[in-house]
């Protein structure tokens, strides 16, 4: 089990600020040995608080990217083709038996391990980031579930695999699709919302070393009211972070200097977001 104020400390030390509620549902989660089901907006933090626990509590990340088409073959094994007809072909010269050689090319040592069997394979506990789960589709959430329900798999030519210890698993999602009942039984459920101004602005001041109150503030206030807006694309934690670092670089010490329109591009991706900031 991962304890609270263990978790807060770490995480500080990456210069992720975590709150208590957070803590608390992460702390409560590796103790019950479910998978942590993080949704809400692009760029809010959710994939970085899975790779600063990583680095925090020194254990491997092992990170599943989630695509539209993905399938088990790609986030669990394949066979290494290659090896086994070259293994065949050498094995064919000597007469060697049919049987024996069926069993060897089926074994471990041709095993391709993808990310799911990598972290169950691992010795020792891994974090395992299944990200942006939401733009997989329905079928790969059912195989999914079914890996995680007992932590094992069962490969048809190899046999059932037990994972050697129990991951600290973080799906992550943009709310693209809503998932199956199942599927939010298995996880503990926790949705990261935009933070509010005193939190958003201990941020800016912490991942950007040097930049003055007084600017932290203006961004911070301008970020937090461009939200209120109805943008395309709302600006996420690390834009603002971009845009902080960009108007730093500038030496631009208030949003009232002219060159701040012409930075807005860091912080915005469309151009009716960025015209409609501007005014």
């Amino acid at each position: 089990m991962l304890h609270i104020e263990e978790i807060k400390q770490k995480l500080s030390q990456q210069a992720y600020l975590i709150d208590d509620n957070l803590a608390t549902v992460v702390s409560l989660a590796s103790l019950l040995r479910k998978p942590l089901l993080l949704e809400g907006p692009a760029g809010v933090g959710k994939t970085e608080l899975a790779k600063a626990l990583a680095v925090g509590f020194q254990m491997d990340l092992i990170r599943l990217q989630c695509y539209e088409g993905l399938d088990e073959h790609h986030a669990l094994y394949e066979w290494n083709y290659q090896k086994q007809l070259l293994y065949l072909q050498a094995m064919s010269k000597n007469m060697a038996d049919w049987k024996k050689m069926q069993k060897d090319i089926f074994s471990q040592d041709f095993l391709l391990t993808r990310p799911l069997l990598k972290a169950f394979l691992s010795e020792k506990p891994v974090v395992l980031l299944i990200d942006e789960i939401d733009k997989s589709d329905e079928e790969f959430e059912s195989f999914l579930l079914e890996a995680l329900s007992d932590f094992q798999v069962t490969i048809p030519e190899f046999g059932t695999v037990k994972a050697n210890t129990i991951p600290l698993v973080f799906l992550t999602s943009n709310g693209v699709r809503d998932f199956s009942d199942g599927l939010k039984r298995r996880c503990v459920h926790y949705y990261i919302d935009y933070p509010d101004f005193n939190r958003e602005l201990a941020i800016v001041r912490t991942k950007v070393p040097g930049i003055s109150e007084n600017l932290s503030r203006q961004i911070v206030d301008f970020v937090q009211h461009l939200r209120k807006e109805k943008l395309r694309k709302k600006p996420s934690i690390a834009e603002t972070l971009d845009w902080a670092k960009v108007l730093l670089a500038l030496n631009i010490d208030s949003l009232e200097d002219k060159r701040v329109t012409a930075t807005l591009n860091f912080l915005l991706k469309y151009e009716e977001d960025i015209i409609l900031a501007a005014k």
